[in-house]
């Protein structure tokens, strides 16, 4: 029989919530022996209905998305050095897009078995833009989705 979980996709955001699904997805994949992809969508689809409703001139678009880009990165090299520390690899996607639907892409492309998204964040718009992507990706995605709300996880990575 096939391992249930062979490849485990983790959404990361950069918020702490993000982090404690990444930490989770470590402790998956070395639990199970998965193959673990870190995926960071830059949200170029709020970018655009930013710059129409004229909130951004382009320039501060463009300023806005290089600035996503970097931290996205940023947080992927760091999900990347959770993981290294533990003795897991994991492959790093950095996406451009509307989040939901970069994230179930990827998860279909790579075949993921789970994906893992951290747990709701209430901190006003940021929460309901989360939240509608969640929604989306609970919605659609054709494999199992884990809503990662573990409290002790850091606990659990450090056991490792």
């Amino acid at each position: 029989m096939k391992g249930i979980m062979r490849t485990v996709l983790v959404a990361v955001s950069g918020s702490s919530s993000s982090l404690a699904a990444a930490k989770y997805g470590i402790v998956m994949a070395r639990a199970h022996k998965s193959r673990l992809i870190a995926v960071y969508v830059v949200d170029t689809a709020t970018l655009k209905e930013l710059l129409l409703s004229k909130i951004f001139v382009e320039e501060e678009s463009l300023d806005y998305e290089k600035s996503l880009e970097s931290n996205g990165q940023r947080y992927l090299n760091y999900v990347e050095e959770l993981a290294r520390k533990k003795g897991v690899q994991v492959e790093k996607i950095l996406r451009r897009g509307t989040i939901s639907t970069e994230i179930l892409e990827a998860a279909q492309e790579t075949e993921a078995d789970i994906v893992l998204v951290g747990g709701f964040e209430d901190k006003g718009i940021l929460h309901d833009a989360l939240s509608r992507q969640h929604r989306d990706i609970l919605k659609n995605a054709d494999c199992s989705v884990l809503v990662v709300k573990q409290q002790d996880i850091d606990a659990i990575y450090k056991t490792l």
